[in-house]
């Protein structure tokens, strides 16, 4: 349908609720793509925090269930056919540049050409800690790891002497099906702003569509313009999580972003109550029915 194919479709994937089943993983994933959905978000998360030690922490802990993003998007790609795979977004400084170059690349090729990369900085110390990366520096140094991985996803041996990452006539293989995956980045801090008018193919924003989105959309382009960049070829995904909006309310938030000229948008189930994966693709399947109805009229 016109309408709502201008406007890619995504199913976050409920890590937090489906488990570790393989089988439920699978199922989930092809009955999104059924359903008609364009692609598939999912989260990043190496390590959660342990609270006995921590009184008062806030966020993901060690009891939520993360599978790891390269792994399962492999897996992914097995079993379905159509659906993009893109991180929502990859806690990119956190992980070793080099390595992150090789499993993108892999999962690229073995997807034909599927992936698409959303990175952003984190927020979790402990994780940092814990992998050996340093956590004050992390947002400067992703904007050098973003410039690596594309020089190391397009050319067959790379020199490349940068302020962290030093890389002395050295390549890697296989390389992506495009040569070049695109890149987005997630946030709402300036510097964020900045790194996707600059470098990316796109930004993920996570907040509703009001008049402070209108203007950090602008200032998105307008640091594409100020880099020599056509702005226009930008994309912009946006996330309705169903818990939070109400359902009267989500045709409101999907017009908003695409007026402020949203490419993508992502349906997040998690947090309504939903027991198995069965329970979130039918949720998503019929919120996507009503939001392409709503398209229509």
């Amino acid at each position: 349908m016109e309408q709502r194919r201008s406007l890619k479709v995504g199913a976050v994937f409920p890590h937090l609720e489906i488990g570790a089943d393989p089988g439920a993983v699978r199922a989930w994933a092809q009955a999104v793509e059924e359903a008609g959905f364009d692609h598939v978000v999912a989260f990043d998360h190496v390590l959660g925090a342990g609270t006995a030690s921590r009184p008062g922490w806030y966020g993901y802990t060690s009891e939520h269930l993360f599978h790891e993003v390269f792994v399962l998007f492999g897996y992914l790609a097995a079993v379905t056919s159509t659906l993009e795979l893109a991180t929502g977004v990859l806690v990119l400084p956190q992980r070793q540049t080099a390595l992150v170059a090789k499993q993108a690349a892999e999962v690229d090729v073995l997807s034909g050409g599927r992936l698409r990369l959303g990175v952003g900085v984190g927020w979790n110390k402990v994780e940092y800690d814990a992998l050996g990366a340093p956590f004050h520096d992390r947002g400067a140094r992703s904007a050098e790891q973003v410039r690596l991985l594309r020089e190391l996803w397009a050319r067959p041996t790379v020199t490349f002497d940068g302020r962290w990452h030093q890389v002395a006539d050295a390549g890697i293989l296989p390389r992506p099906v495009r040569g070049r995956i695109p890149v987005w980045f997630g946030g709402n801090a300036e510097p964020v702003l900045r790194r996707a008018g600059e470098l990316g193919d796109g930004w993920l924003p996570l907040r509703a569509p009001d008049e402070t989105a209108r203007r950090m959309v602008g200032r998105v382009r307008s640091y594409a313009l100020q880099a020599g960049r056509n702005p226009a070829e930008l994309g912009f995904e946006a996330r309705l999580v169903l818990s939070q909006v109400p359902e009267v309310k989500w045709p409101d938030f999907v017009a908003g972003w695409r007026d402020l000229g949203a490419t993508h948008l992502s349906l997040s189930t998690m947090g309504m109550g939903l027991a198995t994966a069965d329970e979130h693709t039918r949720m998503l399947s019929s919120t996507l029915r009503e939001l392409t109805r709503v398209a229509r009229e």
